[in-house]
């Protein structure tokens, strides 16, 4: 079960960021506090930047801000994000709480 204490009925396994997604298989690449990501509406999440770059390629208008202890992790997940394709099929989403059915 879910690590992250922030809510008690979280299905995500323990050692995977808030911003890993289930059909993602990758682990996690660093602290799942690296970045926050936001969307166009400022609501977020936190993750590693890994799957904070994977969720910056899938939320159209998404912006990365890098956790107070990891500078430069922003700048590294916007990079990463260039290459990489969107969670769905369809595009990117344009907010988060169009990604709900598809994250933890």
């Amino acid at each position: 079960m879910c690590q992250c204490e922030r809510h008690d009925d979280c299905t995500r396994p323990a050692g995977r960021c808030p911003a890993a997604h289930p059909a993602d298989p990758t682990p996690c690449d660093g602290p799942a506090d690296a970045l926050l990501i936001l969307d166009r509406t400022n609501a977020g999440t936190h993750g590693c930047t890994a799957h904070g770059s994977r969720l910056l390629a899938s939320l159209a208008g998404a912006r990365p801000v890098s956790g107070p202890e990891h500078p430069g992790a922003a700048i590294d997940a916007h990079k990463a994000a260039q290459s990489l394709p969107p969670l769905l099929p369809t595009g990117p989403a344009d907010t988060l709480a169009d990604l709900v059915g598809t994250l933890y």
